[in-house]
């Protein structure tokens, strides 16, 4: 027969037995918990920027469709594409006929937050007046003003080719005063290789202002520079209707994507312009010289 105390001290025993993990039984847990966190939230990560990439080259796709619905609208004209004189310190005259109305900034100015602005615009009822389209999903930057202000983003992250469409002023010789050695596109047919010459880019926040993206030939400098959030990689949409993202291959292109972190131009040595001159060379081309599909 079994006693009251052996029935209590096989009880204690049972209880003993059953407790729960020892400390150093959680520590090593814990420690695999991390481990396999280390492991995979770099390829969740990789995952969200693929994702984000392929989001971003589906906007300017996007944009690109609708900037020729626009040209079929007008008898071949290309959409007004307004910036500002080289060297000025002026950005786009404001205007609802520009495919853009609006001048991103660091400081709390309503264009930043205004979709009215993209919607309105030109383009606007050209691509169903959607707003989403004009920013990537992985431009969050933002200055500490627009921060403190409850801010999450602005409101575009793409701009124009400047020697696409009608820069006003600018162009109103049949050049673009920008860069007038080379060809200003005022038509879809002006453009003898559409798959060469890029309409839409996405640029990086810092140079970012108008809808106008400049650089000039024979100058070993960045004026507007491309964005680098898809592992150094930026979209790019053609005329042809194309749409791609394009990896840097110059660490000088992929500046810090911070408010105010860039010193702009952006000088480079002539041993650093290897993503300066392939943007260039889908910029435009000379009179009656085709561009290289190299």
């Amino acid at each position: 027969m079994f006693s009251c105390g052996t029935i209590q001290k096989r009880a204690r025993s049972g209880a003993a037995s059953g407790r729960a993990f020892t400390l150093v039984e959680l520590l090593v847990v814990i420690a695999l918990i991390a481990v396999l966190a280390a492991l995979l939230v770099p390829a969740l990560n990789r995952a969200k920027e693929k994702a984000q990439g392929m989001q971003c080259v589906s906007n300017v796709r996007q944009l690109a469709f609708g900037w020729f619905l626009y040209s079929d609208d007008h008898n071949g004209r290309l959409a007004y594409n307004l910036g500002g004189k080289l060297g000025g310190k002026d950005p786009a005259m404001k205007t609802n006929l520009n495919w853009v109305n609006n001048n991103l900034t660091w400081g709390l100015d309503s264009d930043n937050t205004n979709t009215a602005s993209l919607t309105e615009s030109g383009l606007g009822s050209y691509v169903s007046k959607n707003s989403h389209i004009y920013r990537c999903s992985a431009d969050r930057v933002l200055s500490d003003d627009q921060r403190k202000a409850g801010w999450s983003e602005r409101v575009r992250s793409y701009s124009m080719n400047a020697m696409i469409g009608d820069a006003g002023e600018l162009s109103a010789k049949g050049r673009n005063d920008n860069n007038p050695n080379y060809v200003q596109f005022f038509r879809i047919t002006d453009i003898p290789r559409p798959s060469d010459i890029f309409v839409f880019v996405e640029e990086h926040p810092d140079s970012i202002n108008d809808g106008y993206f400049l650089n000039v030939y024979y100058k070993n400098q960045w004026i507007d520079l491309p964005a680098s959030y898809h592992g150094s990689a930026s979209s790019f949409a053609f005329a042809d209707g194309h749409a791609q993202l394009h990896r840097w291959s110059r660490a000088s292109t992929c500046q810090p994507l911070k408010a105010d972190a860039v010193e702009f131009p952006v000088l480079l040595s002539t041993s650093d312009t290897a993503d300066l001159n392939w943007v260039m060379e889908r910029t435009s081309l000379k009179p009656g010289k085709p561009p290289t599909n190299d």
